[in-house]
């Protein structure tokens, strides 16, 4: 008797304890599903924007934190932000009770699943930058809002470009008592901008921010930015760039075509400056240094020429290696860079013509020279002792006398004194008696001696004329 009693006891514990478990289920059920209905109306539709005066839209106010700002790649002309992402708007079909209010606190924060049963505006960056495989493109609407299953899926990106899906601990949904959502998100994206290089490296970017309604036109939502507008991070630094401040903010109406409607559209200008240090001590200082370095082979002379040859090719060499391995964007239009490369390479480039010149002059000089002593031993052995004249109907025969002919020719003094070449001054000599000093003067040491000069003058001058015009341009 004992026994049985225990069994049937046992059994009604067991039974009561289940069915206890399913009333706690079903009610935990009963409350999720019914969660949404606390502050939604009966008749509530969410795809229904809220009601607001006739004619007039909905207004979302818009603001940004920038948290950072990175990977400004100018191969692929676009740049990531990680921000955060603030969407306030009113919905006063709302039916907000008391109780779920905290004490002394005039908003309650929402569970992603009530919120998903709310009317909500659709903003995405018109352009930004998302590659998906296996999945649909959908702009950057993903990024600002949390479409339940289709934000839980993850997508599929390639290797250069990830973006990192939404999950519900980085966003935030809060109601206020006046019936004011808002609505909040950690996110990056990565923007293209379409940059221009023609003052590079001291060019300046100013890249937009498109943020434009997906589906409903200006008539339907209007979107503005709050008094806060874009924040940025007071900690950002970036590498390469200064970013100018106060950001540009802007609000207008685009028309779509593809869409075929205008839509409210927000717009904000970063503008980044490209520091020009970076540049001043891996490219401009060591290519002025090249070139200087190339003027020394004016003071070699031609006694030196392997010297001065492998002196002139290696300072083209190195300038040639410069200016291939700097970070230079790969665009098919002439740079600022590309002048002052073209500028150094035309400066190492004309010592070695001047030096081409100077040894084809000193070799016509040596051949002038050397030719000299042997009409005079010709002249010695009377081949050319006496020359003819004529004066009135009589010959008479007489010596040679000084006479200033071409460099080559030789004049007799005396009865067959030592004959002394003569050259006649002319630019076009290889060699000419100074009439002031009489020194004798070469040319290609002349063109040494006045290349000496005028290579640096000349070098200044493009680095005068080049820097100004370039800090001008720029600002």
């Amino acid at each position: 008797m004992l026994d049985k009693f225990n069994t049937n006891a046992f059994i009604s514990f067991g039974l009561g304890f289940i069915l206890m478990w399913l009333s706690e289920a079903t009610e935990a059920h009963v409350n999720y599903t019914a969660k949404p209905r606390v502050v939604l109306p009966p008749n509530y539709v969410k795809e229904i924007r809220p009601p607001s005066k006739k004619g007039s839209p909905v207004i979302v106010d818009f603001s940004i934190f920038v948290v950072d700002i990175n990977s400004i790649n100018v191969e692929d002309m676009d740049f990531r932000v990680d921000m955060f992402i603030h969407q306030r708007w009113l919905e006063s079909r709302l039916e907000i009770p008391d109780d779920i209010f905290e004490e002394g606190d005039d908003y309650v924060t929402l569970l992603p699943e009530v919120f998903e049963n709310f009317w909500q505006p659709d903003p995405y960056f018109l352009n930004s930058k998302i590659a998906g495989y296996g999945s649909p493109y959908v702009a950057s609407t993903s990024l600002l809002r949390n479409k339940g299953e289709r934000d839980s899926k993850n997508f599929h990106l390639s290797k250069d470009i990830k973006i990192a899906t939404l999950t519900h601990k980085f966003t935030s949904v809060t109601l206020y008592k006046n019936k004011t959502v808002r609505y909040a998100a950690r996110m990056h994206a990565i923007i293209a901008c379409q940059m221009e290089f023609q003052l590079y490296p001291m060019d300046i970017q100013v890249c937009p921010i498109y943020i434009e309604s997906f589906s409903s036109n200006n008539q339907k939502v209007k979107l503005r930015w709050s008094d806060s507008g874009v924040t940025l991070n007071p900690e950002l630094k970036l590498l390469q760039y200064n970013l100018g401040q106060p950001l540009e903010l802007e609000e207008s109406d685009g028309y779509m075509p593809e869409k075929v409607g205008n839509f409210s559209r927000l717009t904000v200008y970063f503008r980044f400056e490209r520091q020009i240090g970076h540049h001043l001590i891996q490219t401009f200082a060591p290519s002025s240094l090249v070139v200087m370095l190339s003027w020394f082979s004016f003071w070699l002379g031609l006694d030196a020429i392997p010297g001065r040859v492998t002196l002139l090719v290696t300072c083209m060499l190195t300038l040639v290696t410069m200016f291939t391995g700097a970070d230079i964007p790969p665009v098919a239009y002439v740079k600022a860079l590309d002048l002052w490369m073209a500028g150094c390479m035309l400066s190492v480039f004309a010592a070695l013509a001047e030096f081409v010149v100077v040894k084809v002059l000193d070799v016509q000089y040596q051949y002038q020279v050397n030719r000299i002593p042997k009409r005079i031993s010709n002249m010695e052995k009377g081949q050319c002792a006496t020359v003819a004249s004529w004066e009135g109907g009589a010959v008479r025969s007489r010596k040679a006398t000084q006479t200033p002919t071409t460099p080559g020719q030789t004049s007799l003094q005396g009865n067959g004194g030592p004959p002394k070449p003569a050259r006649r001054q002319s630019l076009l000599s290889v060699a000419w008696t100074d009439t002031d000093t009489g020194v004798e003067k070469i040319m290609w040491r002349e063109i040494d001696k006045v290349s000496r000069a005028v290579f640096p003058i000349l070098f200044f001058v493009f680095v005068l004329l080049y820097w100004p015009i370039l800090l001008m341009k720029s600002s």
